[in-house]
């Protein structure tokens, strides 16, 4: 069978491909003008709406073929959405290729519908591995992952048509050069509003935690005097042998709640200091084996395995008693969180890759939803019923000085994975 083309030179040919180009670059542009700032969930909507509208308009706008077959852009946004979000995000997007490819008609739909199948099932299986990339990986991986699939494409069309002629290879170079050109483009379009976004994330936290830390300098010393005056006499109160067993109760309990107070102002106190002028440079491998040893005696008795490993050469400045006091905060956290499920294994691993220091500390306990874990961090927020927040909020604090950033990876009821990098 010979494919046979309407009356359109290679001009016309690139004309079309770039018209489908603009039409890709229309949801990047409108969520990065007007929902650039929204909810991460919200945006995740409009990215689909905004991608299903512009696949609708790659397909009416294709190179026809008079065989029957079209040819478009619109796999580009279905790639991107599959291995950024994986089936559930990428099924609205597959019933709507379809359900307008079946409504346009012609020899090449079932054809359409097989391939689009093919690439439904193939590429959101990759979306768990292609998130854990990063920022250039990504571009060269979803590049690469589109140039395939449009070789594939054109591979099953050349088996259909048969004999192939000037103007297949000319629709086969289009195809493909375009394919790479258009998704490298919409990849680092997508990549830098990534990183915007994070670096505006990053700025809001360390503002937050500067505000927390003049807070704390200017009332917790106020605040801890009458605390400690107030436990002091308390104490000697409870040493009289005038009061009754319910009257020391009450006694009992203040001192508690005192001692629980002065906990929490000594919290705030952590972010007031500044990083001492006792800096160490070092590789961590002294704070780590002791908070692991400080912490194994509190993870047997809620039945939790501590694994330990230690790889790294590399050197760093940092306080080593805010450092040791974030780790002990991850590792507290993590074995409560296996608490409730009668214990675990708390995975710790401090390594290094490309001059920086990766510090992984893994559970197997309750998890977090995504909105937990985007709170994660803020004043005042804990998952915790009597938590304050303040333990997480340290922790923050701690690697925001080493100029370092915290990656939180959690699944309700599987575990949490916090990722440290601290540069060099």
């Amino acid at each position: 069978m010979n494919l046979k083309q309407r009356p359109k030179g290679s001009y016309a040919l690139f004309e079309t491909l770039l018209l489908n180009f603009l039409f890709l670059l229309f949801p990047v542009l409108i969520v990065l003008i007007f929902f650039e700032d929204r909810p991460h969930s919200y945006n995740r909507k409009i990215l689909i709406l905004l991608s299903a509208v512009t696949m609708i308009l790659c397909i009416t706008k294709p190179i026809k073929l008079e065989m029957g077959f079209i040819f478009d852009l619109r796999y580009i946004p279905f790639i991107i959405v599959a291995l950024f979000g994986g089936y559930k995000n990428v099924l609205p997007l597959y019933l709507v290729l379809n359900i307008y490819r079946f409504y346009l008609g012609g020899y090449g739909m079932m054809y359409s519908f097989l391939f689009s199948t093919a690439v439904f099932i193939l590429v959101p299986l990759l979306s768990k591995k292609f998130i854990k990339l990063d920022s250039k990986s990504r571009i060269i991986g979803a590049t690469v992952i589109s140039f395939l699939t449009m070789g594939f494409y054109l591979i099953i069309l050349s088996i259909i048509v048969g004999t192939l002629d000037r103007q297949f290879w000319i629709l086969t170079f289009h195809a493909l050069t375009t394919h790479v050109g258009v998704m490298s483009v919409i990849m680092l379009l997508i990549e830098q509003i990534i990183a915007n976004i994070k670096n505006r994330d990053r700025i809001l936290q360390s503002e937050r935690l500067n505000v927390v830390s003049e807070l704390a300098a200017s009332v917790s010393h106020e605040i801890r005097n009458p605390l400690t005056v107030t436990s002091g006499f308390l104490q000697l109160l409870n040493k009289s042998i005038t009061l009754t067993q319910i009257e020391k109760g009450y006694v009992e309990i203040s001192l508690q709640e005192l001692n629980r107070a002065e906990k929490i102002v000594s919290d705030y106190l952590s972010f007031a200091k500044p990083q001492s002028e006792n800096m160490v440079y070092s590789n961590l491998k002294a704070e780590s084996e002791y908070t692991k040893n400080l912490i194994i005696p509190y993870a047997t008795i809620h039945q939790v395995e501590v694994q330990f490993s230690f790889n790294n050469s590399l050197n760093t400045n940092y306080d080593t008693n805010q450092i040791q006091q974030c780790l002990i905060n991850l590792y507290k956290n993590g074995i409560e969180a296996m608490k409730d499920k009668g214990g675990g294994i708390l995975l710790i691993d401090i390594s290094e890759r490309k001059q920086n220091i990766m510090i992984s500390i893994q559970d197997s306990g309750v998890g977090m939803t995504k909105e937990e874990i985007s709170r994660m961090g803020k004043p005042y927020y804990s998952t915790k019923v009597e938590g304050t927040g303040l333990g997480m909020l340290m922790v923050y604090s701690t690697i925001n000085k080493v100029k370092g950033t915290i990656e939180v990876d959690s699944e309700k009821g599987k575990g949490t994975t916090f990722l440290i990098t601290i540069p060099t």
